[in-house]
């Protein structure tokens, strides 16, 4: 199927799909609305790569800094944990994060005592706020105790290597692990990094929504398609089915799903999904009896294709412009559901961090000074939601076959 479009005095023909894509690229809002989704997949893609912190869950915690404003700077010294810990490559690193290979502690200031660094800790009161660690403990992961010889450190490391190095050198590799951070949108009440845990946390919403749809597709247009197209007893009974899903609160029945399955990240994936197929069950029933009896559909009945191969080769492709906007919809409830659910507390469970898991942990500090801590997962919430929404609207429009092409 093609549509005609005239170029002065000439005509070319446009696959359908292709015109559709083109007026949504010139609709102005849709471009927005496309770059904006664009850019938060690619957020939720790239994750730990792009996190200040990229340790597992975003889920650093230096409890000297908590609750620090937006854009505060902090000096932190990097002190080599005296463990094992197994470098991924960036696929790994991408989707799991990276443990961090040292224990970040912040400090006010630092001075060298010969072999030894001493650490001010950051808003400490003395006496306790004084650290001494010896620079070989610092820099690497030792075993045994350090030997001091003249101007030399000798020891080995946990891999077993022996090294002798210079106090001079020491020092030197000391200052390289000082540095100062930047908390772009501050931290929460245990020192973790609230720009980490917020991008982190559109890749659980985004992830959310896609598998969820994804369920509710396969059995809402499955069942919907075959009470459109059979009608009769088959249709009473998928009907009397989809009427007892809709009688019973959306929230209400996801809970007792969740509990049945059980609470975590992909428990809540199914629950959703399996709530959400009504919708498309209904609209897809809908169309489908609007077409059954059309001329194409009779034609291939006369050319004896099987009934399967009418619902879902022809029939089905003339419905997913209907189709993509109750998913689109579907999408911005899905993330709503599971913000609701992680809220309640039996959704995505800690450290996984979730947007409705940052508003439960923060929303007491909203008549506090630090109301942003609530108030900024709840506005990616609503921007999220909203740019579906309307990306739903917009496709409305671009898919109406009625509607004019240039």
């Amino acid at each position: 199927m093609g549509l005609f479009f005239q170029n002065k005095t000439e005509y070319k023909v446009q696959s359908l799909s292709r015109a559709t894509w083109g007026r949504l690229i010139r609709n102005r809002q849709g471009a927005v609305l496309l770059i904006f989704l664009a850019l938060t997949t690619l957020i939720a893609i790239l994750g730990y790569l792009i996190t200040p912190d990229s340790t597992p869950y975003a889920n650093e915690q230096i409890l000297e800094v908590r609750l620090l404003k937006p854009l505060s700077k902090v000096t932190v010294a990097s002190v080599k944990k005296n463990q094992q810990v197994t470098e991924h490559n960036i696929f790994y690193k991408m989707l799991f994060g990276q443990p961090n290979p040292f224990q970040p502690i912040a400090i006010d200031k630092y001075w060298f005592a010969n072999d030894s660094i001493v650490l001010q800790r950051y808003n400490e009161v003395a006496p306790y706020n004084i650290e001494r660690i010896h620079l070989a403990d610092m820099v690497y992961a030792i075993k045994g105790e350090v030997q001091r010889d003249k101007n030399l450190c000798t020891f080995t490391t946990l891999e077993g290597i022996p090294m002798q190095i210079s106090i001079d050198d020491l020092q030197h590799a000391a200052r390289q692990q000082i540095r100062t951070r930047t908390y772009i949108l501050g931290t929460d009440r245990y020192g973790r990094d609230v720009l980490s845990q917020l991008i982190i946390g559109t890749r659980v919403s985004l992830s959310v929504g896609f598998v969820s749809v994804f369920i509710a597709l396969l059995i809402g247009v499955f069942l919907g398609a075959i009470a459109g197209y059979y009608r009769g007893k088959v249709d009473d009974i998928i009907m009397w089915v989809i009427n007892v899903v809709w009688s019973i609160p959306t929230l209400l029945l996801v809970i007792a799903i969740s509990f049945a399955l059980g609470t975590g990240f992909w428990q809540i994936f199914i629950a959703i999904g399996l709530t959400m197929w009504v919708d498309i069950a209904r609209v897809v029933r809908g169309q489908v009896i609007s077409l059954r009896e059309k001329e194409f559909v009779e034609a291939s009945k006369s050319l004896g294709f099987r009934n399967m191969t009418i619902i879902f080769k022809h029939i089905l492709p003339n419905i997913v412009g209907t189709i993509i906007v109750v998913v689109a919809a579907n999408f911005a409830s899905a993330i709503l559901t599971e913000a609701s659910l992680s809220f309640l507390g039996i959704g995505v469970q800690p450290p996984m961090p979730s947007w409705g898991t940052m508003i439960k942990e923060n929303y007491g500090y909203i008549i506090l000074d630090y109301a942003y801590l609530a108030i900024v997962p709840g506005i990616a919430i609503m921007l999220l939601v909203l740019c579906f929404m309307l990306l739903g609207n917009v496709l409305r429009d671009v898919l109406d076959v009625k509607s004019e092409s240039n």
